[in-house]
This record gives C-alpha cells, structure tokens and sequence, in this order.
C-alpha cells in the first residue's frame, strides 16, 4: 500500500523515468493504465486522475517530442471509451456474482456506493462517474447489471470518457510547467484526488443526514 501511495504521490518521477526509458513504449503503459481503471472491476486503485494530469504535465515540458499531447488525447479517449465498455460487457454478463467470490480488492460496498450514485443521477451516472474515483470503475459494471440500454451507454460513455480525458490532461498541458506546480507536484496530486473524492463525501453526509431526519420523524 505504500507503494501504491509513494507512486501516487510522485508520479510525474515515476512516468518521467519511463520516458527517460522506454520512449514511445510510454504510450502503451498510459493507454493500459487508463483502459484497467475504467474496464476491470478490480483495479480501482490506479491513478487515473493524476496520471492523466501528470502526462499532459510531462508532454508540455518533453523535448524530445516522444509525448505528443493530442495523440496522447485521441489514444486515452479511446482507452476510456474501451475500458467502460468492457466493464459495461463484463456486468451484463456475469452480474454480481462475481462478487460471490472471495476475489480480492473487488469490495461490496464499492458496488454498494455506486448503486446510491445511480439512484440519484441515473443513466448521466456513466458520465459524473468518470470524475469520481472507484465509483468510476463501478459505473458502467453496474450500468451492465442493470441492463441499461446499450446505445444510451455508448452516448453517456463517449461523453465522459472525451470530457474526462480532455479536462485533466490539458489542465496538466497548461498548467504542469507552472513552477509552483513542479515543485509541488505531491500537493497538487492529493489536491485533485481530494477535489474528485468531494462528490461522494457530500453525497454520504447528505444520505446520512436524510436518513437521520426520517429516523426522527418517524420515532
């Protein structure tokens, strides 16, 4: 778990290494990152908000012209697109049963969380959803379960998944050589995990407070 947070928390080092590395091969791990977040249900983890900051930040300030950020754009919007479709295919055929198995990092109450997103926002779920961590990964697993008509996904689909791509990887193109951001990269990545993170703590504390208020009006 760590690791997992040191890795979050500096990543624009991480992925500039790689560069350093691997080259265009680069692309090939960004586009897997992007499609596993949003297309498997059991990896919710990674980083899909800051590394897309992160790599609009590296291909603003690479000179070597190995990142370029509109491919970059065109690859992760597809990556996106792919990866909830997947999900999408992967829900509407086995349910919820997988999560009859002991499997691990795939939690019930993940499931649970997107499921009161859905009650609240319906099909446009498949699109707030892409800004909010692990309930994106869930979406469109549920969307699957529940049999949401599959061309209204693909339209929800494609227009989160163009938007979400767009807004945080030109944010890191325009503003990842500011010099405070490079020099505090660490903060402003727990800034943009914290801003994507506030939908669902106010969401929470607005379901606790209403299920609060029955409980006394009822008593």
């Amino acid at each position: 778990m760590g690791q997992i947070i040191d890795f979050v928390l500096h990543i624009d080092k991480y992925l500039g290494e790689f560069i350093q590395q691997y080259g265009t091969l680069t692309y090939v791990i960004l586009f897997l990152v992007i499609f596993c977040e949003t297309g498997l249900v059991v990896t919710p983890f990674l980083p899909g908000d800051s590394l897309l900051f992160a790599a609009g930040a590296l291909a603003a300030i690479d000179t070597t012209g190995t990142l370029n950020v509109f491919f970059l754009f065109a690859l992760l919007a597809f990556a996106a697109v792919i990866g909830d479709t997947v999900n999408y295919m992967i829900g509407a055929k086995f349910g919820t049963k997988l999560f009859d198995y002991n499997i691990p990092l795939l939690k019930k109450e993940h499931l649970d969380r997107t499921y009161e997103f859905y009650e609240k926002y319906g099909g446009k779920t498949i699109i707030l959803a892409r800004f909010v961590p692990i309930v994106r990964t869930f979406a469109p697993f549920v969307a699957g379960v529940g049999r949401m008509n599959y061309s209204r996904f693909i339209t929800f689909n494609v227009i989160g998944g163009v938007a979400w791509v767009a807004i945080f990887l030109f944010l890191g193109y325009v503003f990842g050589n500011v010099p405070f951001v490079k020099q505090n990269f660490e903060i402003v990545t727990l800034a943009i995990v914290l801003i994507s993170v506030l939908p669902m703590v106010f969401e929470y504390v607005r379901s606790r407070r209403a299920k609060a208020q029955v409980a006394k009006e009822t008593a």
